[in-house]
């Protein structure tokens, strides 16, 4: 092993805006905050998703150009869930099916609503 994950970090124009989203979609808290770089988890003593401030920043298309990854988000409902997204600032995207379904964050990131 040549280390440990200590965490993702997502590009982005306003971090403390898209670490708020994410804080209630995934139910974490903010475990660092700066204004150009701010970090949400379960601890801050373990791996975390950070956003970091990019002033030329230009979201992905979707399915058009590659999104290189996205967070898959498991949920009990996806309909329920889809609707509590769109709530927070989310937006629907093209693809899915009967187990998941294709958002965007209010970055433009896009991520999936997965349902198993």
């Amino acid at each position: 092993m040549i280390g440990k994950w200590h965490g993702l970090v997502v590009d982005c124009p306003d971090p403390r805006a898209l670490a708020e989203f994410y804080e209630e979609l995934l139910g974490m808290i903010r475990v660092q905050d700066g204004p150009d770089f701010v970090v949400i988890g379960d601890a801050p003593d373990r791996p975390g998703v950070a956003f970091q401030r990019v002033a030329d920043w230009r979201p992905p298309g979707w399915p058009s150009e590659s999104a290189q990854m996205h967070i898959d988000v498991r949920v009990d409902d996806l309909a329920r869930a889809g609707e509590l997204a769109l709530a927070l600032g989310a937006t629907r995207l093209d693809g899915g099916g009967d187990r998941f379904r294709v958002y965007a964050d209010p970055a433009g990131h896009p991520f999936c609503l997965v349902h198993w």
